[in-house]
């Protein structure tokens, strides 16, 4: 039996001139395309907050903010791949004449989805810790509160800073300013479903084997509503599940 035929691969100039003249965005490495995925409501809203208020802080700094059209080439892996968000503070460094292969991000700024989760966190980063002029990467989640900041150290170490609280403020040391976590997530709305998981299962109160009534055990989080609240009720009184303490 003949043995399937490998697939031919794209060299970067061949990628190039196929990525071009298409209608949607593809990533490359290793000689493949890899189509990127269309974002849902909020992934939208936080890329947009992101760029708006880091544009804002960045007016009158030599910095510049750039969305998701920039592509950015790794250039010791040859990854050539879209960041959420992207920004420079020295003289932009592209690759050929046309200006629309960045080489040299000071920071880069991912929100995560379900599907891409692991690998922006995992081999995309990898990836992004090549570029040595890269200072921060900021993963952010879009489905609950969560930022992750990676910050490259003097002895090429990264440290990690990451909050789920929306009172905290992200600082960014590479841009020398800082964003209110409320200002990244104006105007997202998480799912009842993760706001019900995260209220019934961590919340900063206990259920189980106290006589107390159930519903003064319920956290007055106000973005729960009337109905979320009492469905937190049902499932207490249904489980008796005893629930961690943050």
């Amino acid at each position: 039996m003949m043995s399937a035929l490998a697939k031919p691969l794209l060299t970067p100039e061949a990628y190039l001139a196929i990525e071009r003249e298409a209608d949607f965005k593809s990533e490359y490495f290793a000689g493949e395309m890899f189509a990127m995925a269309g974002a849902s409501e909020n992934h939208n809203l936080v890329v947009i907050n992101l760029i708006r208020e880091l544009s804002t802080r960045l007016r009158s700094r030599p910095c510049k903010v750039y969305p998701s059209d920039m592509r950015v080439r790794v250039t010791s892996t040859d990854l050539y791949t879209y960041p959420d968000v992207t920004v420079v503070c020295d003289k932009p460094q592209f690759e050929g004449d046309r200006e629309d292969i960045l080489l040299n991000p000071t920071a880069l700024i991912e929100v995560l989805s379900e599907s891409t989760q692991n690998y922006d966190r995992g081999t995309k980063f990898e990836h992004y810790r090549r570029i040595s002029s890269l200072r921060e990467y900021v993963l952010v989640a879009q489905d609950m509160c969560h930022v992750e900041r990676f910050e490259r150290q003097p002895d090429n170490t990264w440290i990690l800073w990451e909050t789920e609280r929306m009172e905290d403020t992200l600082h960014l040391p590479a841009m020398d300013c800082s964003l209110p976590l409320a200002e990244i997530y104006d105007k997202v709305e998480f799912s009842a479903e993760r706001r019900l998981a995260r209220s019934a299962s961590c919340g900063s109160f206990l259920i189980g084997e106290s006589d107390e009534p159930v519903a003064s055990h319920i956290p007055q989080d106000s973005r729960l509503t009337f109905h979320e609240r009492m469905f937190i009720k049902k499932i207490v009184k249904s489980s008796r599940t005893h629930c961690c303490s943050i």
